[in-house]
Parts: C-alpha cells; structure tokens; sequence
C-alpha cells in the first residue's frame, strides 16, 4: 500500500512537473519573500529566492504560497555566498566551515553582508550546495534553479584554502600575486577555473538528480556581464559557461547599479548609463548568440544605494531602452527584489526622510512592466551599421589588480577606448566573445573586428587560427595596441614549449603572413589588417582624440569592404511590433532631437498621453506605443496598462477583460475601441461596482484613457457601446 502511494504522489509530481515546463516563461521576477498582495507581479515566474526555512514557514510552504497565485515557481541561490550558516558553523558536517571566505592582502575576510562571506568553493561547499540545496529544491518540484553570482574578487587569494588549491591547480606553491604580473594573472586564472569547476560541477549534479526523479532540470547562471565584473574587478567564469552541456541560459544582471559606473570619453570621467548598459546587454547577448541558449535580461527600478527617485527614474528608463534595442531577446527578469521597491521606504540621497515608491512612479513601472509582457521578438536591427565588432575575453578580468610596472587601466578604458568613439557616434557596436570563435557564425555577421591585447590576452593558438582564417576569407581586423605591457610575458602558450613570441600578437600576425611596423594597412587573403600602435584607452582618456580609430573604421568598411556608408549620428532606433524605441546621445555634435510623428502612446509617463509627435532630445530614451501599426482596427484590446490583462471577450456590444497588479498602486491603462464607449463598469473580486473610477475618451486616436486602484485579486472592466 506504502508502495502504491508513492507511485500515485510521484506520478502526479511528475504531471505537474510536465505541465510546468509547458507555460509560457517570458517575464520573472526573484523574491526572497512569501506571496504578498502588495508585490504581486503578474510576471510568468516567481524566482523564489533561498532554500532556507523562515519563522513560522518552511522553504516549501513559501514556494506553495506562489503557485497558489498561479505562478511557475523557479529557484535562485548564491553560489560564491549566502545564507549558509549551517555549513560555515559546521551544523551540517560537524565541520566549521569559516576559513572558506576569500581573503585580501591583509588578510582580511571580504563580506558579502554580515555573517556571509565572499566564498572560495572547496569541494566540501560544492557537496553541501548539491546535497542540502539543489536536492531540497528539486524535492520540492522546482525545476529550474539559478546559480547567482559566481564571484572571486581580484584582490582576494590570499586565504590558507586557495593557496592548497593553487597547489594543487599548478603544482607549485602558491605566490602573491601583488608581486608580479604574472602571478596576478596565475591567480586570476585560478580563480576564472575555481568558479567554472564549481558551476560544471553543482549542474551536473542538479541534472543527474533530475533525471533520477523524472524530471528534466534546467540551470541558469545569473550574472553581471563581463564588462561590469572587468569593471569593478571581478573574476568569473562568463562566457565559458555556455558551452557546458548543464547550463541552459543566463540572466543578464544588468542596473542603474551596474551601468552608472563612470567612464572616460573625451578626456571626461562621468556616468553614461545608456552607453554602458548597451554594452553590458551587448556582451551578454555576444556569450550566448552562437550557443542558442537562453536569455533573460534584468532591470531594476532603483538600486542598492540610496538616491532621489527622479534618478531612479531617469536611469532606469534608461538602461530599458538599451534591452530592449536587442530584438534578438525578449524574456525579462522585470524586476529583483519587489519586497524593496513596492514596500520598503528610501533614504532619499542628502535628506534623513523615507518615503515608499511614488504612486506615479510605480504606474509607469508597471506599465513598462507589462510591455515586457508584449514585447516581441524582431528580425529588424537598431538603425546604423550592424558589422562592427570588438573582441573580447575573460581574460579581460586577469589585468585587472593591482597595477604592475607603470601599467594602469582607469575605469577600464582600454575597453570603452574601442567602443565608446563608435557608440557616440551611432555605430551600434557589437562584442565577440574570443571563448566562442570555435562555434560556427561566431563572426558571421562581422565585417570589422577591432582586437586589442593591452587588456586581455587570447587564451589558445586556436582564437588566432580562427581570426586568421576571417581575414584571408574576406574580414577586416583593427589591431590596437602597443604590446608594451606587463602582462605580455607572464607564462602562457605563447611563450612557452616551441613558442617564443614577446608578445601575444606576434604569433596572430605570423598565422596572418605579415610584419607590421608601425600605423599599417596590409592586405592578408581576402581581407586586410590595419594595425594601430597605440592602446585603446588613449583615444578617450583626453579629449578628441578618437579619430583616429574612427577614421580607420570608416576606411575598412568603405572602401576596403565596399559595404556602403558608415554612418555617424547622434540616434538609435529600433521597431518592434508596435512599439518605437530610441534613444538619442548627448556628447556630439549633432544636438538635433529625433522627431516620432504619432498617433503615439508615451509609455514613460504614467498618464499614457497619446502624443501627435514626440521629440527625444540628446540624453534622452523614449519607448512609444505607436498607433499606426494596429493591424486590425476593429478589434478592441488593450493597448497599455499598469497591469496584467487576463480573461478577455469581444463582443458586438463591448469589450470586458479582468486586470490584476499589486495592491495600494494606481492602475493606468488605454485601451483602443472601435467607438466610444457609452458605459464603463468596473467591479471588483467581491463583484462590488467601483465608484472612483478616472475615464476620458481621444477621438483622434480612437482609445480610451481608465484610471483607478489596483487589486491582486482582479478588477473587472465591462466597456460597452
């Protein structure tokens, strides 16, 4: 009978799992909390963060609490920290496990928050993750788990355990990498591969123990990109991870938070928010083209440190504009962490007061929210020329810290350096990620690559067989740099067993039959090869001094490639079904805005005006529902909304549908109808009639404006005519 049991539970378990991995999973949010009526979403998937049990309710009774609301219920969880005190303690081995944290060159544990500490995953860490988390979880029938963050500061590896694991990675004994360039590169190494074992490691086992319940088990790493981490210098594993047969995709961990971080273009350190998330987006998107695995790119509303919310505002509609100019992706984490935003209040920046989110801010928030809900994949690409690209490694988090022998990088501009000059001035530049050049059509759409060895250097013989081979078939490289720095002699391929180049470059110019002196352009094959002896970061580390890549840029798609015009200009543009999206750039010349001639839907003001044009001035995004693209114009729906629209009928007397979004927020919506209405019933989840409800009517743009309060539990609205 016991027997007989456990086949029923697990039968059902295994249905339910199935028809799990039916839904749609387009738009997600994380939370560390139980359902709540303040932050109920409506996305497709409650991430439930955390495997931990909490007063008064256990891991499973918080995940059920978001399937009882009808969600798909994911999990995400720290890999290099967390909440696991019961194994630092020594609760779950009998062990404490507290000399894991990383540790500087002081000697000092580098924290997470308090208690947790930034980890250095030994092998008894990677158990305690398999057999007291992921198994927890996929017992609980969750199965897709994100792995978060698997982070190794630079200056850390000082600690006892990473000096055994360098040990046992390089056989010698370990050396501190302040002394030398070399060893802070071996370190980094260390680090990129303790990281990179530990995520093949915990998916695999997730998978196999999947597969022994019947249940097919779906990984996620949950990651900020590779231009933030080489940033803020940090060591991870990125783009490597997406070749691993257990992982299956990415969140692209992409904020305010991320992309305020300051950067030099011409001779001025200041916040570019658009610029810098469009490259952050870029270089996520570049891990994973090749692979086909999937993308989630995220967004948050505020960020960690306290500010006023105008800046929240302004910088988030930023970095949405710049997702949402990769058509390519077009599944959203739309939001971490809605217990913070909707009912945690925020130290305004220079003032002592809290105050909870706006009313009007968390309306347009929601708005845009659901347009994610919307957004359609697209085959049409920012406007600008799409074939420039720049090369890029992990290694570019190797030379990050500390600085040797005079050689410094501020604020990584040997990167911005390459991509900067060419974003400002319209070019939509796209990254390559050297870890994916073996996968077919990782250059397919490059018709420039510009490569740079000042700040990363290629990991294998294999990327310059791959770069040599483009160009002899038709491509044309920009090679910058001087070859002058420290790190070009640290112990690699190649210089090392028959190898004996000086420098990194040497060996992809052999492969490419040429000998560049200095500034040069030399035919190779097909294509060509413009070498440039200067390092990346001085065309923006003083002030005009960009040209000179700019003009070599303009040459080789011009000329030698015949590929039409290379446009400069101050815009970017892109159309995705109905919406106009676009962003204008200050910092040049151009100071024109760029004009939209409606009937148009302003979806960053809370109220939805329907605009006849709409002007973007430089520093400025926009993203307009435009109206001239409705298809069939006797169907009534919703266009916009502050809320998630469910349960629609069209009728020959009107139109209803039921809307839901959190509680103790104001619900704005426009809804385009064939003809006014000539009622408007709105009831809510008791079947009460609702009084104050806010109502106007545009003829020009045939749509009617609904304003009124929110509730989780659905508002029904009954227009008729």
């Amino acid at each position: 009978m016991k027997n007989a049991l456990l086949l029923i539970t697990f039968t059902t378990y295994t249905l339910f799992c199935s028809a799990q991995s039916q839904l749609k999973e387009k738009t997600a949010f994380q939370t560390g909390s139980a359902w709540r009526p303040e932050i109920d979403v409506r996305s497709d998937i409650a991430i439930v963060y955390g495997a931990g049990d909490r007063p008064g309710m256990t891991f499973e009774q918080r995940v059920k609490s978001w399937r009882d609301h009808g969600y798909q219920t994911h999990f995400m969880t720290g890999i290099a920290w967390g909440e696991y005190q019961d194994y630092f303690l020594g609760k779950w081995d009998g062990k404490n496990h507290q000399e894991i944290g990383q540790m500087d060159r002081n000697g000092q544990v580098i924290w997470h928050g308090g208690g947790v500490p930034y980890i250095v995953p030994v092998q008894s860490f990677l158990e305690y993750m398999k057999t007291a988390i992921i198994k927890k979880v996929i017992d609980a029938g969750i199965s897709s788990i994100y792995l978060e963050e698997p982070e190794f500061w630079s200056r850390a590896g000082y600690s006892q355990v990473f000096k055994e694991e360098w040990k046992k990675y390089y056989g010698f004994d370990w050396k501190p990498q302040h002394e030398s360039a070399e060893n802070t590169y071996l370190s980094s190494k260390l680090k990129y591969q303790l990281y990179y074992n530990a995520v093949k490691d915990v998916s695999a086992y997730a998978k196999s123990y999947g597969m022994r319940k019947g249940m097919n088990i779906k990984v996620y790493i949950a990651t900020h990109s590779l231009v933030n981490y080489s940033s803020w210098r940090i060591v991870s594993p990125e783009a490597s991870l997406s070749a691993l047969p257990g992982i299956d995709g990415y969140i692209a961990q992409v904020w305010t938070g991320t992309s305020r971080e300051p950067t030099f273009y011409d001779g001025n350190s200041k916040e570019r928010v658009f610029e810098n998330a469009f490259l952050e987006y870029g270089s996520m998107v570049s891990m994973t083209a090749p692979t086909g695995r999937k993308m989630f790119f995220l967004t948050d509303p505020i960020e960690d440190w306290p500010r006023d919310w105008a800046d929240y505002k302004r910088n988030y509609q930023a970095t949405f504009t710049a997702k949402l100019l990769y058509p390519m992706v077009a599944d959203y984490e739309v939001m971490p962490w809605p217990e913070r935003i909707y009912t945690r209040p925020y130290k305004l920046a220079n003032s002592a007061e809290e105050v909870l989110i706006p009313s009007y801010y968390a309306t347009q928030m929601q708005v845009m929210v659901n347009a994610l809900n919307d957004m359609p994949r697209s085959d049409n690409r920012v406007t600008g020329q799409n074939g420039i690209g720049v090369l890029m490694s992990n290694s570019l988090m190797f030379q990050r810290f500390p600085d040797h022998k005079g050689y410094d990088d501020p604020q990584f501009s040997n990167f911005y350096g390459q991509t900067l000059p060419l974003l400002k001035n319209g070019v939509p530049v796209q990254t390559v990620h050297m870890e994916n050049l073996s996968f077919k059509g990782a250059l397919k759409d490059i018709k420039v690559l510009i490569v740079s060895y000042s700040n990363m250097k290629p990991n294998s013989e294999e990327v310059h067989e791959y770069l040599a081979d483009w160009v002899k078939k038709g491509g044309v490289l920009v090679y910058c740099g001087r070859d002058d720095d420290p790190y070009q002699g640290v112990m690699e391929w190649w210089n090392t067993k028959n190898n004996k180049y000086s420098a990194a470059s040497e060996h992809l110019f052999e492969l490419m039959k040429i000998k560049p002196d200095e500034n040069t352009r030399i035919a190779s094959g097909k294509g060509f090869v413009y070498v440039i002896r200067q390092n990346p970061k001085e065309f923006v580390l003083k002030s005009n001094q960009d040209k000179v890549l700019l003009d070599v840029v303009q040459q080789a798609y011009e000329k030698d490639l015949r590929a039409g015009r290379l446009e400069f200009k101050n815009s970017f543009y892109l159309e995705r079904g109905p919406y106009d999206i676009v962003s204008v750039m200050d910092e040049h010349a151009d100071k024109q805005p760029y004009v939209i001639n409606g009937p148009v839907i302003d979806l960053f003001d809370p109220a939805l005006p329907v605009l006849s044009s709409k002007s973007i001035n430089p520093g400025e995004q926009a993203l307009l529902y435009n109206i001239n693209r409705i298809k069939d114009r006797s169907r009534p729906m919703v266009l916009a909304s502050a809320s998630r629209i469910y349960n629609e009928v069209r009728d020959e007397k009107g139109y209803s549908f039921v809307c839901k979004s959190p509680a103790k927020t104001i619900n704005s919506m426009r809804i385009f109808l064939p003809v006014k209405p000539v009622e408007v019933l709105a009831t809510n989840a008791a079947g009460e009639k609702m009084e104050a409800v806010k109502s106007s009517w545009d003829a020009t743009s045939g749509t009617f404006y609904l304003s009124f309060d929110n509730n989780p539990d659905g508002i029904s609205i009954r227009l008729s005519w």
